[in-house]
């Protein structure tokens, strides 16, 4: 911790300028939720002094207790010094308008299928209400599937994971949302503790990484588990083995919605014949793809 920095930050506006300068300085890695520095330094500052970040410029020229200052000084120095996720730091990360617990016991939250689900998926499920049964494969820190519960207000929804780990985060949120009669936590490798369960909807946020891109991910990103990143070599083993038994567990009607990052030309190879709809995201239309139960495989 820097003294001079100490003694010489006085406002909540010194704290974001050193976070800034300081961050930029140290070559951190943006990529759980703040795009550069001004970003990180902003959710950090912010919301450890359990602030509005959407209401700042009240704030900025708040002075700091002695305390405050040293909390902040302590969160900058260990983002640059171990490079920790700030969500991991705070344990709070934002989607979509939704706060949830985090640690490192679970991937941050971050999913293209969460602003899919903010309109309802309009395109595939004609009537919100009438959706009875959701399933969130690899539900990690739950956040899909309490989102979920909310865009499908009369749905049971099963989040499932195969981290105990994981799945205590789930509960945690699940619990803070109020959520616990409506969304239930399922500890089991993809569908095999679910018996003939079948489902309108199934989402899946999937571990999707390269191997090649395992081994060169940035280090913020080694604080996640490795269970939640590694898709195999070509990055969609799991995805493979969702399709596989996808139709088995849907309802004639039902959906699957899978995401998975910059693997399209690896989805498309693995499934050639299978007509999938590549949904329109902030990042693009390859991030995410739909099937209808009619058109996935049959288990063999």
């Amino acid at each position: 911790m820097s003294l001079d920095a100490q003694a010489n930050l006085r406002t909540v506006r010194d704290a974001l300028r050193y976070a800034v300068t300081t961050f930029n300085e140290g070559g951190i890695f943006f990529g759980h939720g703040q795009a550069d520095a001004y970003d990180e330094a902003v959710f950090l500052v912010m919301r450890a002094l359990s602030l509005p970040i959407e209401r700042m410029d009240v704030f900025l020229d708040a002075f700091l207790t002695i305390g405050e200052i040293n909390t902040l000084l302590e969160l900058i120095d260990r983002r640059v010094r171990t490079r920790t996720p700030v969500a991991y730091l705070l344990n709070e990360s934002w989607i979509q308008g939704y706060r949830f617990y985090v640690d490192n016991r679970c991937i941050i939250p971050r999913s293209f299928l969460g602003e899919l689900l903010r309109d309802g998926l309009d395109a595939w499920i004609d009537d919100p209400d009438a959706v009875g049964r959701v399933l969130d494969l690899c539900t990690g820190s739950g956040c899909l599937a309490i989102m979920a519960a909310d865009a499908f207000p009369n749905a049971e929804v099963d989040a499932v994971d195969i981290s105990v780990d994981a799945l205590a985060v789930a509960r945690r949120n699940i619990d803070d949302y109020g959520l616990r009669g409506r969304v239930h936590p399922v500890s089991s490798d993809l569908f095999q503790e679910l018996g003939d369960r079948r489902y309108d909807l199934i989402l899946s946020n999937p571990p999707y990484v390269t191997e090649a891109a395992m081994a060169e991910l940035p280090p913020e990103y080694r604080h996640e588990p490795r269970l939640a990143l590694a898709g195999g070599n070509d990055g969609v083993d799991l995805v493979r083995r969702i399709v596989k038994h996808a139709r088995a567990h849907l309802e004639p009607h039902g959906v699957l919605i899978v995401e998975v990052g910059d693997g399209r030309a690896a989805v498309e190879r693995a499934f050639p014949d299978l007509p999938l709809t590549w949904l329109a995201t902030s990042a693009g239309d390859d991030m995410v793809f739909a099937a209808r139960a009619e058109d996935l495989p049959n288990a063999k």
